[in-house]
């Protein structure tokens, strides 16, 4: 199916918008008024760009406060709605977006809208265009699609049809079964939006929160397959008001809107995509530093060994376990310090991996790899961070562990089992791009977004998992700009016995993050722990939590660059991240950064 965006849904002067659709592979856009209006372009040299980047205008809008209304009044919309349909012939575009009214003017009588709409419609056929109503959620009188529907089977005119917009049907929790009564060639457009479940105003919800499918709590694909099924052939349009999107650069958010098509057709049953390969495990997590001996003697500390070296670039293996760390000084940054660069995931089929990615236009990075080296592909997730897909051990595929030469056997001095999960901190605009990528691409599951408390306002946090939680990734992005706690990364590592284990780290010379006293009174206060047992706690700095699966015990490293490490022991029921203490770790984290 054709596919197409709304002008307002990305940043930039309206060039730079349909420049960054047609990159991304979009067929045709939508033209919101008020980017034609600051445009320098008139509407025949903006027709003519859009037709030099393959783009069809495939609709003008909006056209607000038409119908229902006094005859002096609708007089008066009906001048203003021939001077737009004059400028759209000279666009090009031949169909306009008339949404239902919100005017005080406007009256509660069905007979007088469909009357007028007819009108309105016999003006538009004279110039070649159709008129596709839509019912705003928050209309005056009108605010259901089955509503706007009435409306125009009762006016009845060729050139009117409705307009469905998946945020105006589901933000209301209207049934979208409905459509498939509608016949197809009445449903004049589609536009499509997800947004996240608020408890809002769905004016401010709708114009501030919505965001491409996908990256909601909406059901878009449902809402699309009855669409289709009531014999909708039109675009599948993105109509995104979003204060982010509309900040960040228009290319990459291009490209993400596009994956959100391709991943929603594929949902809905009308694309046919290489099928998801679901990353079974951790391979290795690789870390860039421009100072070695920092982050090498936390390793030491936690009982890593230096078992393996890279045969031509200056990458150390250190392991323990199943768990892998990979410490490269290849062209690190000093004033980024050690940072998370790069995640191996363990795949059942690499190449089918990588052709899922390409698909999704995440495409494979060129790499400089000697003759011997094992042919390892890797995508870009959208904060930077590089994805490998790994077959380590697996009979008749290359292991990524041949380019190392062993200097040393693993020993298990430090109780470290595997990587129990990566935390990965997003940039402020990529939060919602990182949990689409990482559900479309990968095939992760995406677990719901929580906010988190730290001292200078809310952080935001999503964890994708595979099913049996071998793989796991907690994305987060802070609200601290400024403060270097705030965009830490971090590395948890599964032990059976976490006291043990930082007691061990602890005895080998290194630092556990000091939680304050506070917390362990009210721990007791929340949970009945021996005297003991919260004592020790208080001595090593563990957290503990509970849900209905079990508990989970942790403690943390002191942050070496943009790192530290994360000792978890974990009950096999349970299923989170010790969330309700995150606002504690936060804050000893922000008081260690500012004591330096």
């Amino acid at each position: 199916m054709r596919t197409s965006i709304a002008t307002v849904s990305l940043s930039g002067s309206l060039t730079e918008k349909l420049t960054a659709a047609s990159r991304a592979g979009f067929d045709g856009v939508e033209i919101f008024e008020n980017d034609l209006l600051a445009s320098p372009l008139t509407p025949e040299e903006i027709r003519a760009r859009c037709a030099d980047l393959g783009l069809a205008v495939e609709l003008y809008q909006p056209m607000r406060d038409i119908e229902a209304v006094p005859e002096e009044e609708f007089a008066r919309n009906l001048r203003r709605a021939r001077h737009k349909f004059e400028l759209m012939r000279r666009l090009g575009a031949d169909t306009v977006l008339v949404c239902s009214s919100v005017s005080p003017a406007a009256v509660d009588d069905d007979a007088l809208a469909a009357e007028q709409l007819s009108r309105l419609a016999d003006l538009a056929q004279d110039f070649g265009i159709r008129v596709a109503y839509e019912a705003l959620a928050w209309g005056r009188h009108v605010s259901t699609y089955d509503h706007s529907w009435h409306l125009v089977r009762t006016a009845g005119h060729p050139a009117l049809g409705v307009c469905l917009d998946s945020f105006h049907i589901l933000s209301r929790g209207s049934d979208p079964r409905g459509i498939e009564d509608i016949p197809g060639e009445k449903i004049f457009f589609l536009q499509l939006a997800d947004a996240p479940q608020l408890a809002m105003d769905v004016l401010q919800w709708s114009r501030h929160y919505r965001c491409f499918p996908g990256q909601g709590g909406f059901d878009v694909a449902g809402l699309l397959r009855h669409v289709l099924r009531a014999g909708y052939r039109g675009p599948l349009s993105l109509e995104v008001f979003n204060d982010v999107f509309r900040q960040a650069d228009a290319g990459p958010t291009a490209v993400d809107a596009r994956r959100s098509l391709l991943a929603l057709q594929e949902a809905a049953g009308t694309a046919d995509l290489p099928a998801p390969v679901v990353p079974t495990g951790v391979a290795f997590a690789e870390l860039v530093t421009p100072d070695v001996e920092p982050v090498t003697a936390v390793l030491d500390a936690l009982g890593f060994t230096r078992t393996a070296r890279h045969r031509g670039k200056p990458v150390d293996l250190w392991q323990q376990g199943q768990a892998r760390v990979l410490v490269n000084t290849a062209g690190a940054v000093r004033r980024e310090g050690t940072q998370l660069a790069a995640i191996g995931l363990e795949s059942p089929d690499p190449a089918g991996a990588a052709r899922r990615a390409e698909a999704l236009l995440a495409p494979v990075l060129p790499r400089r790899r000697a003759p011997e080296d094992a042919p390892l592909d890797a995508v870009a997730a959208p904060d930077g961070t590089e994805l490998f897909f790994c077959a380590t051990g697996q009979p008749h595929l290359p292991d990524w562990r041949a380019d190392f030469e062993d200097v040393a056997a693993p020993a298990d001095t430090g109780g470290v089992e595997r990587v129990d999960h990566l935390a990965l901190t997003q940039p402020w605009h990529h939060f919602d791009k990182a949990a689409l990528f990482h559900r479309s691409v990968l095939g992760l599951d995406a677990q719901e977004s929580v906010d988190v408390a730290d001292p200078y306002g809310l952080q935001r946090s999503r964890a994708v998992t595979n099913a049996d939680g071998s793989v796991r990734i907690a994305l987060g992005v802070g609200a601290a700009p400024t403060d270097d706690t705030a965009h830490a990364q971090h590395l948890a590592l599964a032990t059976g016995d976490v006291v043990a284990a930082a007691r061990r780290f602890r005895a080998a010379g290194g630092r556990l993050l000091p939680i304050p006293a506070n917390y362990y009174d009210d721990l007791a206060a929340r949970h009945d722990l021996p005297d003991e047992e919260l004592e020790t706690y208080r001595d090593l700095g563990i957290l503990y939590d509970r849900d209905a699966g079990g508990a989970f015990r942790h403690c943390y490293t002191e942050t070496v660059g943009r790192l530290f490490f994360e000792l978890v022991q974990r009950d096999p029921g349970y299923r989170g991240y010790g969330a309700p203490n995150a606002p504690v770790r936060l804050a000893a984290q922000h008081a260690r950064h500012t004591a330096r």
